[in-house]
């Protein structure tokens, strides 16, 4: 796809306003810019700001199929493309395997490829989400590069090599915890998600609850940025909280037009004992 072709967009375009995501002109263009170089996008943003969500909806917009691998501290790039389970090859070669009905000498059996061995062993192109890299070490994002770059991996136990037939799209997600190095920087493109604006937000908060007032969304979205200016906040609700509270709310019957001081199911927006405290220290000063 080249930068001048405007297929993308066209497609994408359907979900803006009308699905769960709503996307800003400068993150399809980066979308684009990505597809066009062939480089991983990295998308960087707070918990809830649709980062995993815009993989979802580009695989949809490109009609293909979407690969996750949620990222841990233990993540290892290698683990990404595949895992011997040498635990079930002894188990097998112990106990038999009636069920299973294959010869335990078949090592390939007890080959399980990874979301990116997936990925490059697929028969046409995937969108590949590699989601929360900040996660894992600091080795981890340049190793991973090295893997995708390579486009190729062999299965040293049986000798198979894997060769992509398409370089697949990826989506690399990050809450920007930690900094990632530098030569991964430069080999991405990258996009940061801004957190809605009020005006977005309602947009957002539409699609999930049509049914609201305005002067009702207006309540709950005063409420709620009013929550997340707070000072000394150690975790400002999300987007996804603002959408769970609004639903708790409405199946408590509680009037949502009503709603000050207080805030009825807190805990549906604060997710920790300081900001709660804090929020109760401020609510009787």
């Amino acid at each position: 796809m080249s930068l001048s072709d405007d297929s993308y967009d066209q497609t994408f375009d359907q979900f803006h306003g009308t699905d769960t995501y709503i996307a800003s002109d400068d993150l399809r263009h980066a979308v684009n810019v990505a597809v066009a170089l062939a480089r991983p996008l990295l998308v960087r943003g707070e918990p809830g700001t649709g980062k995993t969500l815009l993989a979802e909806n580009l695989a949809r917009a490109l009609g293909l199929p979407l690969i996750r691998w949620h990222v841990k501290s233990t993540t290892k790039a290698k683990d990404g493309l595949y895992v011997y389970d040498t635990v079930a090859r002894l188990h097998d070669s112990r106990f038999g395997n009636v069920d299973g009905g294959h010869d335990v000498r078949d090592v390939a059996h007890y080959i399980k490829l990874g979301p990116l061995g997936q990925a490059l062993d697929a028969p046409s192109r995937v969108v590949l989400l590699i989601d929360e890299i900040d996660k894992a070490d600091i080795e981890f994002p340049n190793d991973l590069l090295l893997e995708i770059d390579a486009m190729r991996f062999r299965i040293d136990e049986t000798g198979r090599e894997v060769v992509a037939k398409e370089r697949p799209v990826v989506i690399i997600t990050s809450n920007n915890e930690k900094e990632l190095p530098d030569a991964f920087l430069r080999r991405c493109v990258f996009h940061y998600i801004q957190f809605p604006t009020r005006e977005l937000m309602a947009q957002i908060v539409r699609v999930h609850h049509p049914d609201l007032t305005d002067k009702v969304l207006d309540n709950a979205l005063e409420l709620f940025f009013g929550l997340r200016a707070t000072p000394k906040l150690r975790k400002k609700p999300s987007t996804s909280e603002l959408i769970d509270w609004i639903t708790v709310l409405k199946r408590a019957g509680v009037d949502l037009s009503r709603v000050s001081g207080g805030l009825p199911f807190i805990g549906t927006l604060l997710k920790t004992e300081q900001d709660i405290e804090l929020l109760g220290k401020r609510a009787k000063a």
